[in-house]
């Protein structure tokens, strides 16, 4: 499958998130890394097979057990999911975006410019 179009569900991104900052792990790795109420061990399985499956993941086996390691950035997966949200919901204009976010989340001016500077570095 193509992990372009793909998105996380909060679950398996929980799970990429401590695979990225960690860089590989076994289940057990991952698992202990997770907050309290820590999901059974069958459960953080099942959804590493599922990343592995989607492509997110891939894993190096050591007998029965197998290390995790993922395939995807963590930039890579944020620029494809924040272009999905842009294209989506302010239909791919950043104004539209950096609009709401000023209006429903408060951001302040200095913020704004910051975000306008960014934008005009990029060009």
């Amino acid at each position: 499958m193509n992990t372009k179009t793909q998105e996380l569900t909060r679950a398996e991104l929980e799970i990429m998130q401590i695979l990225w900052q960690k860089e590989k792990g076994f289940v057990n790795d991952i698992l202990e890394a997770m907050p309290a109420p820590k999901p059974a061990y069958n459960t953080v399985s099942t959804i590493v097979r599922i990343l592995e499956k989607k492509g997110f993941v891939a894993h190096r086996a050591y007998g029965k057990s197998h290390e995790y390691y993922p395939l995807i950035s963590r930039q890579s997966y944020t620029s494809t999911f924040m272009t999905g949200v842009l294209n989506s919901f302010f239909g791919g204009s950043v104004g539209n975006m950096v609009s709401f976010l000023s209006r429903d989340k408060g951001i302040t001016v200095s913020e704004a410019d910051e975000i306008i500077k960014m934008l005009q570095d990029k060009q």
